[in-house]
């Protein structure tokens, strides 16, 4: 390992060195999403994001358990009404099938952009018994109580003793004033209070019986109860998007400290959120985009689609930490950039090392071997994709030079050529999770294009070498004359 790892806690804003608890092992929890709102690319971002931290602490060589949870009960809408029960009811369908057609659907949209599979995948109807424990300890240890059947967490008895607020930042007096009334406010000794357990309505479908009432688990209690039973009361790493900082994460710590006296997590890492043209995206404004809308172009603000792994690299070429804005510039940017990578990919794999009679050029073996450290370098700065990237790029100049004949492999020796091969094709596709995307249908018809090519361009039958490159533009592919011979790259 080159350099030592270190992040930016998103509750101190601190940049801290990663020291796990039990190394080499590393627990994360990932809050996952509601399986109604799955396809939502903020979610995307954060889930694209949090798998190359994944792929990246196993590259380190610790044993990574990643928790990302399901929410397939309790997020409730602003009439108190559970989304997911009102969803069946639109549809005349079981909760639960709602719950697995959108489950599908996340796990279809996760492949598309290959992200790896989390080690476990719980989902809160599945730990309903947890829950029911925790809430009775929240009770034993006087942070919660009972009111008409429901059970709220006592935000002003839990603020005397701790700290709530510490993980957005807000003081309890300033949230009083901001609070909405909402249905069921006159249960509560305090409005800022929230719901463990919510007493159902008699229509309403998703419900349990229990000694409180016939009801179901409030939307906080899942992460505290899944993150702790699978990581253990203090684990590493928690992860979710910025706008789960409140209340969602305050209230999972209020939930964890008030039950066994630990915060859970020690390290606490937030994505940003994304804008479109510098517009926060939202429905209401027209410029939400679904990830198939992306991907097929099918939206008034696109006139044309993006692939999966356009989109990948588009969102790693900001830091996770970072505002991403949305523009038909930025992603006809990131396409020439995701091609740029892909060309190189391609190249370093049919490159190999040959032998010389020169020196070794030091100057050129040193930018090397720095450009490769620098890699290691910018993610070990909190995960930043964005700089690697950059530096991955710098790689990629050496490796065209070599292909140019300007740099001879020689000249840095073969260990150093492997290395860079080697860190080049790790960094882009195990670790920023860039694959290579079918761009033709069959790559025997590709080179026999490229064989009739040269033959034409050999007999100058240039009409013919004419009608042969644009068919090949017009499906992304751009021939190169070469000194060693005609090759081919997707057009950047």
């Amino acid at each position: 390992m080159i350099g030592k790892l270190r992040v930016v806690n998103s509750i101190t804003k601190e940049k801290v060195a990663f020291e796990p608890l039990n190394p080499p092992h590393v627990g994360m929890y990932v809050c996952g999403p509601t399986v109604y709102n799955n396809a939502h690319l903020g979610n995307v971002r954060t889930y694209i994001s949090f798998d190359v931290i994944y792929r990246y602490l196993q590259h380190l060589g610790y044993k990574v358990r990643y928790v990302r949870n399901l929410t397939d009960v309790g997020h409730l809408l602003d009439d108190g009404q559970d989304r997911i029960s009102s969803k069946a009811k639109l549809d005349n369908l079981e909760p639960m099938e709602i719950v697995q057609k959108y489950t599908n659907d996340f796990h279809d949209v996760m492949n598309q952009f290959n992200a790896l599979t989390p080690d476990i995948e719980p989902t809160a109807t599945g730990h309903l018994m947890e829950q029911l424990v925790m809430i009775d300890r929240l009770v034993e240890n006087g942070f919660a109580y009972e009111s008409n059947g429901s059970v709220y967490f006592d935000i002003e008895k839990y603020n005397k003793a701790y700290d709530y607020g510490k993980v957005s930042g807000r003081r309890v007096e300033d949230l009083l004033n901001q609070t909405r009334i909402l249905d069921g406010q006159d249960d509560k000794r305090n409005p800022l209070d929230f719901a463990l357990w919510k007493k159902a309505a008699p229509e309403h479908i998703m419900k349990w019986d229990t000694k409180w009432s016939d009801g179901f688990p409030g939307w906080h209690l899942e992460c505290s109860v899944m993150s702790t039973k699978y990581l253990g009361e203090s684990f590493d790493i928690h992860g979710g998007g910025m706008d789960l900082k409140f209340p969602h994460h305050e209230c999972e710590v209020a939930q964890n400290v008030g039950s066994h006296g630990h915060d859970g997590a020690k390290y606490w890492l937030h994505t940003n959120m994304l804008t479109v043209n510098g517009q926060k995206m939202s429905k209401s404004l027209g410029n939400s985009f679904l990830p198939h809308e992306l991907i097929s172009g099918e939206h008034e603000m696109l006139d044309r689609g993006y692939s999966p792994m356009i989109i990948r690299f588009f969102m790693l070429q900001s830091h996770y930490a970072s505002t991403l804005d949305f523009s038909i510039e930025a992603l006809n940017a990131a396409q020439k950039g995701y091609n740029k990578l892909a060309n190189g990919v391609k190249l370093v794999k049919e490159l190999s090392f040959e032998e010389g009679d020169g020196p070794i050029n030091e100057k050129q073996s040193d930018q090397i071997l720095k450009i490769c450290n620098n890699c290691y370098y910018a993610m070990n700065d909190d995960f930043n994709t964005a700089l690697t990237i950059g530096h991955l790029f710098n790689l990629l100049k050496k490796f065209n030079a070599i292909q140019t004949g300007q740099l001879h492999t020689s000249e840095i020796g073969e260990e150093l050529f492997n290395k860079m091969s080697k860190i080049f094709l790790l960094f882009t596709i195990d670790i920023l999770g860039l694959k290579e995307e079918d761009r033709i249908d069959g790559a025997d018809l590709l080179k026999h294009i490229i064989v009739d090519y040269a033959k034409a361009k050999q007999a100058k039958d240039y009409d013919r070498v004419d009608e042969l490159r644009a068919m090949l533009k017009n499906n992304g592919i751009v021939v190169k004359d070469l000194k060693t011979g005609i090759d081919w790259a997707y057009e950047e």
